[in-house]
């Protein structure tokens, strides 16, 4: 296998060294400004359950945006056949298949990529295609942890690449329309945010180690993570729930709302405590292999003293709030509280009882349909290709410094929670207060030659 210094030799040297004028940008980041008129060529990485919900929305922009689904890819070669006929239906056109990310990135014609594999690639993936001179779509939590985010941010600004992550609440005409009510003083001064994952979920049990299957690479499937023997318990989706690859609930619905509370927060910086507490409740541990928390309370605050709490539940529970909210927001002000829950949202002034605002409230702009769609939906793909075309990174709804600031939320509750104990961050050296032991966890021990470069 090519180590990865050779590949980012061969692939990104070549085509991106040499500067254009005074700009600043590489030819390649250079010739990756898109005109109004031009196909933009995508190339979906990850095909399973998430990245099937991709390869849907960039079919879907196929006319709208002259965008072209030319190639997917995945480790895991069984659907390939089954989602390159959906393309082909839907687009008129059959896409190429590899199962090889290089390849995807040797490719010339490719402008975006757009990645939905497990949490440990999103850093590695992005940084190799914003080398490569890729624009990017990568899922969230932007990283596996804190220190692949800052290297994210570096390598987007340094080839000068769009990177959006799928925070998908920042193109919901409904939530945005909200957070600017916040904002703008509807409730007060806000002090408090509060998400919300209420999302209850079984044992899905333990296996013995096996031969992976012969469709699934599995040695690049690892990539960053230690090497370990095939377990099908811990592959396929359950990666989420195992430190090495995923980041438990509150780093996997979690990271949607904690960016919308971020964000009515109106804070653009990282917090300066954090506590996290929780354990694994009604699932026998003998019985499945789940390391991360499927019940965890986390609080956080700012350097001003306001504050974000975020609730992990993980077995039976109710809902909250006037909207029932399972998945949702809800935010404390001096005057009021508002709530958030996908598309609605309403807000309460003081002690009343009846809404004195919400979605709905206000006139709607004419909107294509096809971008009228819940939270979630093609609008924010759409937003990545017209901000490409514009050629300002501005116009992105979530740049890949908002979604590494939000993904940090998750990621510092989870160390928190690791530790046993509140932590001090200091924000502006994205380092612990005198804490060695918390500053390991920042980072993780890479399986060579898969390495998130220093």
């Amino acid at each position: 296998m090519t180590e990865r210094r050779d590949f980012i030799k061969k692939s990104v040297l070549g085509t991106a060294g040499i500067a254009i004028g005074g700009m600043g940008l590489s030819a390649k980041s250079y010739g990756s400004i898109i005109g109004s008129n031009e196909r933009i060529n995508v190339a979906v990485v990850g095909i399973r359950g998430r990245g099937n919900g991709h390869i849907k929305s960039w079919c879907t922009l196929k006319d709208s945006r002259n965008v072209r689904l030319k190639t997917i890819c995945d480790v895991d070669e069984q659907f390939f056949a089954e989602r390159s006929k959906f393309i082909l239906d839907e687009t008129g056109v059959k896409p190429l298949t590899e199962w090889d990310t290089r390849k995807v990135f040797d490719d010339n014609e490719i402008d975006v990529v757009s990645f939905a594999t497990p949490n440990h690639w999103h850093a590695l993936e992005t940084i190799w295609a914003c080398q490569a001179g890729k624009h990017v779509y990568v899922e969230k939590p932007s990283s596996h942890n804190i220190f692949e985010g800052r290297k994210m941010i570096e390598a987007a600004r340094k080839y000068n690449m769009h990177v959006q992550v799928g925070f998908q609440s920042r193109s919901s005409d409904s939530v945005m329309e909200a957070i600017k009510f916040l904002h703008n003083g509807g409730i007060g001064d806000v002090y408090l945010a509060r998400g919300l994952c209420i999302k209850p979920r079984d044992s899905f049990g333990i296996a013995k180690d096996s031969i992976p299957p012969a469709t699934l690479h599995y040695d690049r499937w690892l990539g960053p993570a230690s090497y370990r023997q095939y377990n099908e318990k811990k592959g396929h989706y359950n990666w989420h729930w195992h430190w090495d690859t995923g980041n438990g609930d509150t780093g996997n619905q979690g990271p949607h709302q904690f960016d919308i509370a971020r964000w009515g927060l109106n804070k653009n910086e990282h917090p300066v405590s954090v506590y996290s507490t929780g354990g694994i409740y009604g699932i026998d541990p003998d019985e499945c292999s789940q390391e991360t928390p499927n019940t965890q309370s986390s609080l956080f605050k700012y350097s001003d003293g306001k504050m974000l709490e975020f609730e992990t539940r993980g077995r039976y529970s109710n809902s909250e709030s006037s909207l029932g909210i399972r998945i949702g927001n809800i935010f404390y002000g001096t005057e009021g509280y508002l709530e958030i829950n996908g598309g609605t949202w309403k807000a309460f002034r003081q002690r009343e009882k009846e809404p004195f605002a919400g979605s709905g409230s206000v006139e709607e702009k004419p909107i294509d349909p096809t971008f009228r769609v819940a939270p979630g939906g093609t609008e924010h793909y759409a937003n990545l290709i017209d901000a490409i075309r514009s050629g300002n990174i501005s116009d992105l709804h979530c740049d890949i410094r908002e979604g590494v600031y939000s993904s940090a939320l998750p990621h510092l509750a989870n160390i928190s929670y690791r530790l046993g104990r509140e932590l001090k961050f200091m924000g502006d050296y994205e380092k612990f207060a005198n804490d060695s032991e918390a500053d390991t966890m920042l980072t993780r021990s890479y399986r060579k030659p898969y390495v998130v470069p220093e």
